[in-house]
């Protein structure tokens, strides 16, 4: 027998139980999925007992493999993973006593079965013949169809089974729910902070209209002011993204970052105080703290939304049988899916956070509500910091270029150019920009988005309020998406998929277009109601009869509608993006290609700037129907140009299952080694035949 790399066998007594280099184990040992670990011979020939999986024809033609079999079936059902014996490299399957006795035992993360009975595991790379076995070979001689075999529980599913299987969620790994909590505290400091924004910048410190203000540069000012500040939240993710890929990695720019937020929120609360207000500080202060919150918003955004779906590790699809004996297809996409959607959750209910501030303006002043934020944020940092030694924090550094720099384009074209990276590694470019392309239809969404945190907050104080603060009613946004997602998640997709309409992100992201453009329409007919409304008709608080306090005869409540589409507007679109953003992005430019998509918010915010001269009585009603009709024919036009995806979405997704890693200019080796992938752990070898494990350098090189 003739091993198919010599230093396999010499590598063996490096190796630990587990059949890992040592020096790799405490690398790999996250990865081990529970169960038994075991390392028996067959007493009768001195051979490690072959899995059925390897000869299923052959499992029980001796007692020491029937046992084998049967020991598996056991532990596979009462463990969440099952374990096979798995060969070492060889050509020739038929050896002796003697030279088998290099087997060792592997995890099996999956496995595919052809009908000849090979096994091609994840773990491990194995030889297989194309020798049929007798079995099969007797009965295609008879005319009969050959032996098909099911996919075990933990394999890979066949073609078949991807079809007819219903596709479950994975169980989410708790370092997810660790950066979930951190979200959840940046958000409730910013929705916090930015919730009384229009009434701290639009109306004056003591206004006559007995609305809370500071600032009162008025409310085209206001909204002219806070989308800024949104646009500059969402420039700054570039920044974050650069720094966090080639510099800092991302658990040091979210907590650096973190550290730059603070110190902008704390000069913001210095700067309501009362004494600051009455002596002109207002203004300066809220620029300043706009700017360098900005700053510190910009590396957190975009690192934290990767992060959180990289605490999940699984990469393909697996058989998994439920309780009830339903055997079901775990998928990664789908985990993902539901990953996003509780991180989005965590989102809104930071969100909630402008109910007890905009409360806290109203009764006791600017400066009590951005304290509670800055107390909030100082827990978020203080888990951050609880969560840096056990949370999983990954990061690599990949450059490449397009279809024409591929080695196997070059190779076939004639070489013009040098290309030191492989065609996995362009193919995930490619991917990256599907995304990018898609991402050029948000501004527009963002633009109605951003009605609800100024215009629509305007529109309610010149309703009847009733005794509640007019910049309260946002809060009906996050408590519709809170309401709903789980209803979402948990019922609508599962049913869908289970009827056969998978419902794919190009889908439901032209249906988040649909539902903005109906707040958007609806917002109007309120704009009308409001313009044939006494005392002030389309003049609100400015007529005589109205002496400057009393709002037209219309309930705050008309509004809510409007909110309960954009938050279910935000569910198909604004969630689906950020899921989009992650599954279409190679490992190193998953923060870079999530600022893109936040920088879609930031073009939002500029067109909301332009469109800031038309947010005054009485041109209210043409704004919101002109951006209804703008929505309407964005989604239109997404749908025609993007469905397409739909059709490709799995393969897409499907990149890092091809068996390789992606190697791009800077992983190649000095001495002309290249990355490659064996078994699902990438090995990377010079000319002289040195392995390392390219996998553990990554993970030591990212600061953690």
């Amino acid at each position: 027998m003739q091993d198919k790399n010599p230093q396999d066998r010499s590598s063996l007594d490096a190796r630990d139980d587990n059949g890992l280099d040592k020096e790799d184990a405490g690398a790999q040992e996250e990865f081990l999925e529970d169960g038994p670990n075991y390392h028996d011979n067959d007493a009768s020939t001195g051979l490690l007992p072959i899995g059925e999986q390897d000869r299923p024809y052959m499992a029980g033609k001796s007692p020491s493999r029937w046992f084998a079999s049967w020991r598996r079936a056991i532990f596979g059902t009462l463990t969440s993973s099952s374990f096979v014996y798995t060969p070492i490299e060889m050509n020739d399957r038929s050896v002796g006593p003697a030279e088998f006795l290099g087997h060792e035992v592997q995890p099996r993360k999956m496995s595919m079965q052809d009908a000849a009975g090979g096994s091609d595991i994840g773990g491990a790379e194995v030889e297989t013949t194309s020798a049929k076995p007798i079995a099969i070979m007797e009965k295609e001689e008879a005319g009969a169809e050959s032996l098909s075999f099911t996919s075990f529980e933990g394999d890979e599913p066949t073609e078949e089974e991807r079809r007819t299987l219903r596709k479950v969620a994975d169980k989410l790994p708790w370092s997810a729910f660790l950066v979930a909590m951190v979200e959840l505290c940046e958000r409730f400091t910013y929705y916090g902070l930015s919730g009384p924004f229009q009434n701290y910048i639009q109306n004056s410190y003591h206004d006559p209209s007995g609305l809370p203000g500071a600032i009162g540069l008025g409310e085209t000012g206001a909204t002219g002011l806070t989308d800024f500040f949104q646009f500059w939240c969402y420039v700054t993710p570039i920044l974050g993204a650069i720094v966090s890929d080639q510099y800092l990695g991302k658990y040091n720019t979210i907590m650096y970052s973190a550290f730059i937020y603070t110190a902008g929120v704390l000069i913001l609360f210095a700067t309501s105080l009362p004494t600051a207000i009455e002596h002109g500080a207002a203004l300066g202060g809220l620029i300043a703290s706009m700017i360098i919150i900005g700053i510190g918003t910009g590396g957190i955004k975009s690192n934290v939304s990767p992060l959180i779906a990289e605490q999940y590790r699984g990469t393909k699809q697996t058989i998994r049988v439920e309780k009830s004996g339903e055997r079901v297809i775990v998928d990664p996409a789908v985990t993902i899916q539901r990953i996003y959607m509780i991180f989005y959750l965590c989102i809104n209910l930071g969100s909630l956070s402008s109910i007890a501030t905009t409360e806290m303006e109203q009764r006791t002043g600017f400066w009590s509500a951005y304290l509670l934020c800055f107390c909030m944020f100082i827990v978020g940092i203080a888990i951050l910091l609880a969560g840096k030694k056990s949370a999983m924090w990954i990061g690599l550094k990949n450059k490449g270029n397009m279809e024409a720099a591929k080695p196997s384009y070059q190779d076939e074209y004639g070489r013009k150019d040098k290309t030191p990276w492989n065609d996995l590694f362009i193919d995930e470019i490619k991917r990256a920009l599907v995304a990018c392309r898609v991402f050029l239809f948000y501004p527009i969404y963002w633009v109605v988005y951003s009605q609800m945190l100024n215009n629509f907050i305007s529109q309610a104080g010149v309703m009847q309020l009733h005794g509640i603060p007019n910049d309260i009613m946002q809060n009906i946004d996050p408590l519709t998406i809170m309401f709903f997602i789980p209803i979402m998640d948990r019922l609508v997709y599962p049913l869908l998929r289970k009827v056969g309409i998978p419902f794919r992100p190009i889908t439901r992201i032209a249906m988040g277009f649909v539902f903005a453009a109906l707040s958007m329409a609806y917002a109007a007919i309120v704009q009308h109601l409001i313009y044939i409304s006494p005392p002030c008709y389309d003049a609100p608080l400015a007529c005589p009869a109205s002496n400057m306090t009393m709002p037209n005869q219309v309930h705050v409540a008309v509004q809510t509608p409007a909110y309960f589409f954009i938050g279910i507007s935000e569910i198909f679109a604004s969630i689906t993006g950020l899921e989009y953003a992650f599954t279409k992005a190679p490992p190193s430019m998953k923060s870079f290609v999530m600022s893109i998509f936040l920088l879609q918010t930031a073009f939002g915010s500029a067109l909301g700037i332009a469109l800031a001269p038309t947010a005054e009585d009485p041109k209210l009603v043409w704004m919101y129907t002109g951006l209804c009709v703008a929505t309407i024919i964005t989604a239109g036009a997404f749908w025609m140009i993007f469905r397409k995806y739909n059709a490709t979405e799995e393969e897409m997704n499907a990149l890092e299952d091809k068996g390789v890693k992606a190697v791009a200019a800077d992983e190649i080796g000095v001495l002309g080694g290249r990355g490659m992938s064996v078994g699902g752990k990438t090995e990377s070898r010079d000319m002289a035949g040195t392995k390392g494990n390219a996998y553990s350098t990554a993970m030591m090189n990212e600061p953690v």
